[in-house]
C-alpha cells in the first residue's frame, strides 16, 4: 500500500519507491531506500510528516503515492 495510507505511529518497511527516475533520487537522497523503515509522525490535509533514517520529513501527498509499505 502506499505511504499516504499508513496508520501513524506504525513503523513500515519500504518495499518500493515509484515515480520518474529524478524522483527515486530526490526520494533516495532524503533517506527513502527499500528496506529502509519509515513510521508517519502526522498526517494533515494530505501532507506527512514521517519519521526516516532517524529525522523528521515532512512530504505531500503525492510524494507518499509513490512510496510503498
Amino acid at each position: 500500500m502506499p505511504l499516504s495510507m499508513a496508520g501513524s505511529g506504525e513503523p513500515m518497511q519500504i518495499k518500493k519507491v515509484g515515480g520518474k527516475e529524478e524522483v527515486r533520487k530526490f526520494l533516495e537522497s532524503l533517506g527513502f531506500v527499500v528496506g529502509g523503515i519509515v513510521t508517519v509522525v502526522s498526517d494533515i490535509g494530505g501532507n506527512m510528516i514521517v519519521n526516516v533514517k532517524d529525522s523528521r520529513v515532512a512530504i505531500g501527498r503525492d510524494m507518499a503515492n509513490k512510496i510503498m509499505v
